[in-house]
């Protein structure tokens, strides 16, 4: 059994109606996508512990780290493709909100598309205060938080908050890809958590 934190109502619901199971301490998930169900690969992380750390690289292929934002609170927004409608949208919605927030918080999109892609979308979308980021060389990101779909070389649709200690304390796994994730709950343990009191 999980346990659960004030912030995992939202995760509770998406894994429950996505059959989640524990594995080893972890979750292994099913996810739907095109109304079939899928097997992510990997396990997602446990809340309350550290934060895997993992390796992206940016439109320039230079590689980021999850210890590049060390002692920052890390909103890590993980979608299948920004060539998609819902896609497109969480990231502009996440870059839209980013204005309220200090510079203590860092807000990334994580993504198996290539930066080219990524670096057009943002440019033609106005996306220039969240971070872009690419999983599509190593997918170290996908495998080290449980989000790859099998066979698609996709990410399943995903939040993760991580506080400034590295502690992973938030996280949603949205049931089915094509679906928005809860942004107002997000956004508000987000704020909760940058401020310290989760």
């Amino acid at each position: 059994m999980l346990k659960l934190t004030k912030w995992s109502a939202v995760c509770v619901l998406a894994l429950a109606s996505a059959s989640a199971m524990a594995t080893e301490g972890k979750v292994a998930a099913e996810v739907k996508m095109g109304g079939q169900s899928v097997t992510l690969m990997g396990k997602l992380p446990e809340l309350n512990q550290l934060a895997p750390g993992f390796k992206v690289v940016d439109d320039k292929f230079a590689p980021v780290t999850l210890s590049d934002f060390k002692g920052k609170t890390v909103l890590i927004s993980a979608v299948p493709s920004l060539d998609t409608g819902v896609c497109a949208l969480q990231t502009k919605r996440f870059n839209k909100e980013f204005s309220k927030f200090d510079d203590s918080v860092v807000m990334l999109t994580v993504s198996e598309d290539l930066p080219f892609a990524q670096k057009r979308f943002c440019k033609v979308e106005n996306v220039n205060k969240i971070k872009v980021l690419s999983d599509s060389v190593w997918r170290d990101f996908g495998n080290k938080y449980g989000l790859l779909i099998p066979n698609r070389g996709l990410l399943a649709r995903a939040i993760f908050i991580i506080d400034t200690n590295g502690q992973l304390k938030y996280r949603e796994l949205v049931a089915d890809v094509s679906h928005h994730p809860d942004y107002d709950a997000a956004l508000k343990a987000l704020k909760e958590i940058s401020q310290g009191q989760i």
